[in-house]
């Protein structure tokens, strides 16, 4: 008899993270793919959702909106959801007492990152509250909790009393993500200038990044940045040397724009140490961006062999020789080690989880 994999699609209208909510999509569509003979997925949403992802079964669309079902799921309220194999790709989920072993009811869920236990200041006090909340009820009550990092579930450990009910499956570039036909026009619209390093990080650790640009003599392209920290970021690159005319600061951009941009990188400077799923790493590595990292546990179980990973201080020499002699080797590197990231894989990781639970 074939089982019904029920996935919490909660981010298709109301999205809270963006990297999260495409995560949640290609995946969902990559269960559709890999299902097992006899399996389908369903999906479970909030009020007002559209599900656009394509072979999903059967639609569970809840009474509740995304906020108000998010506030409802962290108090263990989860009235109309219904029993069977759920997986969240996020901390999302209905987490309540069920019975595995005779209902055969399953509950996982994804922690993609432990910002609100290590960087707290990154977050809204209001999502930190929640993501604590939601992580004490996946104690409770989860079967397993996913994690994309073995660094990532080894800090994890430390924070709540999992046992061994962790498990990795790392997550991978948007699905499609190639550079756009329309990529000059899209960095021209973008205010891109000729010759830049793309950086993604923390305020607290950029510094060493716009360090690295200058020292490579060329702009630096901030992405990802909190809006309204551009004047604050623009002082960190100035206190380090690099003219605020050459610290480009942008926000959080879709994909095509990000594939734009990354188009004409000539490295991309990683430079935070927090635990979590290095989402532009995966994408530079993906379309052969060189790939420069701050040394972390994460850092090196995501780019191995396929960039440099570096302490700090060391930063600056590393991304002049990324951008120049050792350019061309990198981007191999790289987009030889980015085939170990797929959705495709991923989904037959969850499938597999869900068989052995």
């Amino acid at each position: 008899m074939g089982a019904r994999l029920r996935v919490v699609l909660d981010q298709l209208t109301h999205v809270v993270d963006a990297d999260q909510a495409a995560a949640a999509s290609d995946l969902a569509a990559a269960l559709v793919a890999t299902a097992p003979a006899g399996c389908v997925v369903d999906a479970i949403v909030p009020s007002g959702t559209e599900v656009t992802v394509p072979g999903i079964s059967d639609i569970r669309r809840l009474s509740l909106a995304r906020r108000e079902l998010a506030g409802s799921w962290q108090l263990g309220i989860v009235a109309g959801v219904g029993g069977g194999l759920i997986h969240s790709p996020t901390l999302m989920a209905p987490l309540v007492r069920h019975d595995r072993v005779h209902d055969h009811d399953q509950t996982t869920v994804t922690v993609w990152d432990l910002q609100a236990w290590d960087a707290p200041g990154c977050l809204s006090k209001t999502r930190v509250a929640w993501e604590r909340g939601m992580l004490k009820r996946a104690v409770k009550h989860a079967d397993a909790v996913v994690v994309p990092s073995h660094a990532i579930g080894a800090r994890l450990v430390e924070i709540a009393k999992l046992g061994n009910r962790i498990r990795v499956i790392p997550g991978a570039a948007p699905s499609g993500f190639v550079v756009p036909f329309d990529a000059a026009t899209r960095r021209q619209a973008l205010s891109m200038p000729a010759a830049y390093v793309v950086l993604t990080g923390s305020a607290d650790s950029l510094a060493q990044g716009f360090r690295a640009a200058l020292a490579a003599g060329t702009d630096a392209v901030v992405l990802d940045a909190p809006e309204g920290s551009e004047p604050k970021l623009a002082e960190i690159a100035a206190s380090v040397g690099l003219p605020e005319s050459r610290a480009h600061i942008r926000g959080v951009l879709s994909a095509d724009d990000r594939a734009a941009v990354f188009a004409s990188a000539s490295a991309l400077v990683a430079t935070s140490t927090i635990a979590s799923w290095p989402w532009r790493v995966v994408e530079a590595m993906t379309l052969g961006v060189p790939v420069v990292a701050a040394e972390s546990g994460v850092h090196h179980d995501v780019i191995a062999d396929g960039g440099v990973v570096v302490d700090p201080e060391s930063m600056p020499d590393a991304v002049v020789d990324a951008v120049g002699d050792s350019g061309r080797r990198l981007s191999v590197l790289g987009a030889d080690r980015s085939r170990s990231f797929s959705w495709l894989g991923a989904a037959e990781r969850v499938w597999g989880l869900h068989a052995d639970l």
